[in-house]
């Protein structure tokens, strides 16, 4: 049975495992978090589902930390966590997600921007079908700052992503997603510490073929300030999709363009021969040979990969 903010938990409620662990990153966010937390929570107890709120703070440096803690005791199912540092969005997500005790983890932001109150309807998706292993909230806006750049450069991302995976997706580093904490598990090493966490966890599942589903949310401007750096996290955000999936599936990364060369080669030392007769120029050997050591760093990869025994 679900508690309100503030109501007392049922005797032997504390002892039970939550079905339901949402991690909220908290880093500055005095102005709104404990809206953020009513929100969630309130949500969370009118849908009867037993869930922990782990409201992490990320080493602020404002009141966001004493805020939580002034609120623990008005909502039971709030844990409040406390880092000395700040390690970052994806530290934050992954340490939650470590910690939790849930079967599902929600990972979502506490900066008003995500409709939380949605949180129940992505975990019942995931109970009411077991062949789907993540949730994603996919955003049908982008309400962030340099709009005018950010779009065509997750545009660039997430179809790189697409081509890569040889799936559909909607949207690629939305911060809200629910998804089954075992599935997970093996993946948790491998967030970076940054924003583009929510890059890799989508793109460790679709790299297994673990089945990801999307659901269309509305995405409200943030409030307080962005910790997003467009330059240096758009060029993360590259590297990390072509990390992963060099991770999982490095033959989908390093041998088109290995074929591009030996078949460029090949055509170059036709033209040579038709040209001079018996006689190869030196960038047709260097492109062929190029085509060759990439080929089978390709196929060295992939066996690496295979018997790794991780995937």
């Amino acid at each position: 049975m679900s508690t309100f903010a503030g109501d007392p938990i049922q005797s032997g409620s504390e002892h039970q495992a939550p079905h339901v662990s949402i991690v909220l990153p908290c880093y500055n966010e005095e102005e709104h978090v404990l809206l953020e937390v009513e929100r969630i929570c309130t949500a969370m107890d009118k849908s009867g589902i037993s869930y922990e709120l782990l409201a992490i703070d990320d080493g602020s440096t404002d009141q966001t930390l004493a805020r939580l803690r002034r609120a623990e005791p008005d909502f039971p199912r709030l844990k409040v966590v406390p880092f000395r540092r700040n390690g970052g969005a994806g530290t934050v997500r992954r340490i939650g997600s470590q910690q939790a005790k849930g079967d599902i983890v929600v990972w979502t932001d506490a900066d008003l921007t995500y409709p939380n109150e949605r949180i129940p309807e992505l975990v019942t998706l995931l109970d009411e079908d077991p062949t789907v292993d993540q949730v994603v909230g996919a955003r049908t806006s982008e309400e962030g700052t340099l709009k005018f750049a950010r779009v065509p450069a997750k545009w660039f991302v997430r179809k790189l992503a697409e081509r890569l995976t040889n799936a559909d997706i909607p949207d690629l580093n939305s911060g809200l997603r629910a998804f089954r904490r075992t599935v997970a598990q093996p993946y948790l090493k491998l967030l970076p510490p940054g924003f583009s966490c929510v890059t890799t966890i989508t793109l460790a599942f679709l790299s297994n073929g673990h089945e990801v589903r999307y659901v269309p949310i509305e995405y409200a401007k943030r409030a307080g300030r962005s910790k997003f750096h467009f330059f240096s996290d758009a060029y993360r955000y590259v590297l990390q999709v072509l990390r992963m999936v060099m991770y999982f599936n490095p033959l989908k990364v390093l041998m088109p363009p290995a074929l591009f060369l030996l078949a460029l080669g090949a055509a170059k030392a036709v033209y040579d021969l038709v040209v001079h007769p018996l006689h190869f120029a030196n960038d047709t050997i260097l492109i062929f040979v190029t085509g060759m050591i990439l080929a089978s760093m390709a196929l060295l990869a992939d066996l690496i990969v295979r018997s790794r025994g991780d995937t």
